[in-house]
């Protein structure tokens, strides 16, 4: 019988937190943040302790199935939300036992998480920004008005 201590988790190298739950938990820190949900908020919904959801956002503990859920409902977001834009980076880190290698996989090597402008504060501080801006009109002329710019680049 296999111990379940707290010795190296699956798919890790060094017994560190595994990429795919630090990636989890980068993404459940976004939207919480983006909602302006606090960590205690976050761990009262869903029932566990701020310090549980600290872990949760560092990767350090795993979240299951059932409190990804949880999460999802809380922050409002589907729990496709939480893998979206990893990178083949990300899970190329991973390592799985008995696992076959990568021939076969047509995945491109994506940029690395934090190049993603996704999870730059200034995102954060525009996205706020605009929704703030009580006006549909005026944030419709603001969306319009970052896109022609963008296309100008």
């Amino acid at each position: 019988m296999k111990s379940r201590g707290r010795g190296k988790q699956p798919g890790t190298r060094g017994g560190g937190p595994d990429p795919i739950d630090i990636h989890v938990g980068k993404r459940i820190k976004l939207r919480r943040t983006l909602l302006h949900i606090s960590q205690e908020q976050l761990a009262s919904d869903i029932g566990v302790t701020f310090q549980q959801v600290q872990k949760y956002e560092s990767g350090h503990n795993r979240v299951s199935a059932s409190r990804l859920f949880d999460i999802s409902r809380v922050l409002n977001t589907p729990i496709s939300y939480f893998f979206e834009d990893i990178s083949a980076e990300t899970t190329g880190e991973r390592s799985m036992p008995g696992a076959r290698g990568p021939e076969g996989l047509a995945e491109e090597a994506a940029a690395g998480f934090d190049s993603d402008p996704m999870q730059r504060t200034e995102t954060l501080e525009l996205v706020r920004s605009y929704w703030r801006l009580h006006n549909p009109e005026l944030r419709k002329n603001v969306l319009e008005l970052l896109s022609n710019i963008s296309k100008r680049e």
